[in-house]
């Protein structure tokens, strides 16, 4: 994985998108630091500053269509595809029902098609192998996987796919009940 070397922190802190103090993420762990994509999502033009970095990363790629999973993942599809180029379309990937992803909404996507998926905060990677599985399902073919924070750093790959993140952090954490800021007596906010 290749990380910008820009002002993506500053770009997130200016938009008030990363937060310190004791949080329970989705996964139920608990952490020091949050990043809020919606604040994120709220500044366009923070939003489309980290989505040229992205384009400007996979271009070499020639990507025909952006994919992105519901929800960030539309807003991200559309202006990172809009840096692309004029031909460049934009979908995005919607749950299903059943578990994983499906392209709803009419989109087709052409046998062989290269795709660039993208996503706003990578913290499994689970929206990401969804949205793969998805475009593959659809017929196309995935060349790189763009990220506008890694809170892996890295440690979470997509096989042989060029993965590209604009931000990417170690956020430590920790099981709930072996929690420092817990002991601490850290006031908690559940994501």
């Amino acid at each position: 994985m290749t990380e910008a070397p820009s002002d993506a922190m500053s770009l997130l802190e200016e938009a008030g998108a990363v937060l310190r103090g004791h949080f329970q993420y989705a996964s139920g762990r608990h952490g020091d630091t949050y990043i809020e994509k919606f604040r994120l999502l709220e500044k366009p033009h923070v939003t489309e500053a980290l989505c040229r970095q992205l384009a400007e990363h996979f271009r070499p790629l020639q990507p025909d269509l952006v994919v992105g999973p519901t929800t960030g993942g539309i807003l991200l599809a559309h202006e990172t595809a809009k840096h692309l180029g004029d031909s460049i379309k934009a979908y995005f990937a919607e749950r299903s029902e059943t578990g994983g992803r499906y392209l709803g909404r009419g989109f087709t996507i052409e046998d062989g098609q290269a795709v660039l998926v993208v996503d706003d905060v990578l913290t499994t990677g689970g929206s990401v192998n969804d949205t793969l599985d998805a475009v593959v399902n659809a017929g196309g073919t995935p060349i790189g996987v763009g990220l506008v924070v890694d809170r892996t750093n890295g440690a979470t790959s997509f096989g042989e796919l060029d993965t590209f993140a604009c931000l990417a952090i170690d956020v430590a954490s920790y099981a709930p009940d072996d929690c420092e800021l817990c002991e601490a007596g850290l006031e908690l906010t559940v994501t």
